[in-house]
């Protein structure tokens, strides 16, 4: 079943490091998974601070975006009913979130959905990584395990039994040979992550007055905004859930000092 466009254009994410192959899938995504939607038209827009590929030239017509003063610089061409957004695989990606909502809300998009693809090697080589992989899965609608060559089964098993004992919703794939299984079943527009930071009708959090409070309210009701736990902030500005640096373990493997 193709994902058909709604009145609005829909708007996927990618998340995941640098050199995951995310790229190569999401070529394969657009050849196949729209292949049988005649109106549907393609854009996706890649991260200046990243290089280019030579699969580039697969992924259709694209332009690239950057972030000026906290805020997403990019723009949608007309006519657009499919937009990919591939976040800079070197950077914060909570950052990128946070900043990807009001950009979003502003260009009039829907989002569809949120993929990461996961770099099974590099997090097998690095258990540190489990703090950020945890955090795209967070915001994530599906889970494409890809880089797998070498990769011992058990810890495949154990990496996806991890979110599977918690129950998250989001859908998990193989990739081979930098495909998925079924493209047009990842483009359908089902949420199925476990953040309501993109969602319209915000969560309110109802919180009972401490009773060894000093105030004259006795038993007051607080309500406030539900806040994702890896976008809150400490009264310094620092996130309460902090990231490793995941330029930091790409530039060991590449200098071969990991």
């Amino acid at each position: 079943m193709v994902a058909m466009p709604a009145e609005k254009p829909l708007l996927y994410i990618i998340l995941g490091a640098s050199g995951s192959g995310r790229r190569e899938v999401l070529a394969d995504v657009i050849e196949d998974g729209l292949a049988g939607d005649a109106t549907a038209r393609s854009h996706v827009l890649l991260a200046e601070a990243e290089a280019g590929s030579d699969v580039d030239g697969r992924l259709g017509t694209r332009s690239t975006w950057r972030t000026v003063d906290d805020a997403i610089d990019a723009e949608v061409p007309v006519g657009a009913t499919h937009v990919f957004f591939v976040t800079d695989g070197r950077a914060n990606p909570i950052d990128q979130l946070e900043c990807l909502k009001p950009w979003l809300e502003s260009r009039g998009l829907e989002l569809a959905r949120v993929v990461c693809v996961v770099n099974c090697g590099l997090a097998e080589r690095h258990p540190q990584l489990q703090a950020w992989y945890d955090a795209c899965i967070h915001f994530s609608d599906v889970v494409l395990l890809n880089r797998r060559e070498g990769v011992s089964n058990k810890w495949l098993s154990d990496f996806r039994g991890r979110y599977e004992s918690q129950f998250y919703p989001c859908l998990f794939e193989m990739v081979k040979g930098a495909r998925v299984k079924n493209p047009a079943l990842l483009l359908e527009p089902q949420a199925r992550r476990i953040s309501h930071l993109f969602d319209e009708d915000v969560e309110w959090v109802v919180e009972m007055e401490d009773e060894d409070a000093d105030t004259d309210d006795e038993g007051a009701v607080e309500a406030h905004p539900e806040v994702d736990p890896y976008i809150e902030r400490r009264a310094g500005g620092r996130r309460v859930r902090e990231l490793p640096d995941i330029a930091t373990f790409l530039d060991h493997e590449a200098t071969g000092a990991a």
